[in-house]
């Protein structure tokens, strides 16, 4: 009889960590970031700052991926990127240009997207300019997950929207 529960108890410890988690997922395409509005660097080369933009911008559309329902496609295109603030060649600090940022230099992103299920069957599909004017304004603490800190904010707000509108199925 011992022997039985402690198969049991065993048995139902392994399942929790056994458990698979779906979620949605995103492929996100930087088409021709060349031609966006501001990509500019500071202190690292356009290659390498453009680099870590889309990383940590990819990072934050996976993480929205994972409140989309179970086995669904989120093709995610983005056409424009304005980041938060402006690099001016007239500010330096140490040797390097400097961001400054001002209400006036709002965070603004272009994209098209096409959210399909598992059978391709188009859930949610659209063209938007993400934009937050009022990112100054706010009191938010940065997630620490990426660098680029009134971006991510923005993309969760209007991601949010989309749910709560119901233009994104929830999980």
């Amino acid at each position: 009889m011992k022997k039985r529960s402690l198969t049991m108890v065993l048995l139902s410890v392994l399942g929790t960590f056994c458990v698979v988690s779906y979620a949605g997922d995103v492929k996100v395409n930087w088409q021709n970031p060349e031609k966006y509005t501001d990509i500019r660097p500071t202190n690292e080369t356009r290659a390498d700052f453009q680099a870590r933009v889309f990383k940590e911008l990819d990072q934050v559309f996976t993480d929205m991926a994972k409140k989309l329902p179970d086995h669904t496609q989120w093709n995610v295109t983005v056409t424009d990127l304005d980041l938060a603030g402006d690099v001016n060649p007239l500010y330096f600090r140490g040797g390097h240009e400097i961001r400054i940022v001002k209400d006036l230099y709002w965070p603004r992103m272009n994209l098209s997207y096409t959210l399909t299920d598992e059978q391709g069957k188009v859930l949610a599909s659209g063209t938007e300019e993400i934009k937050d004017m009022g990112f100054l304004m706010r009191s938010t603490i940065p997630s620490g997950n990426t660098a680029f800190q009134f971006e991510e904010q923005m993309l969760w707000d209007w991601f949010k929207k989309q749910q709560r509108d119901k233009v994104f199925p929830s999980r």
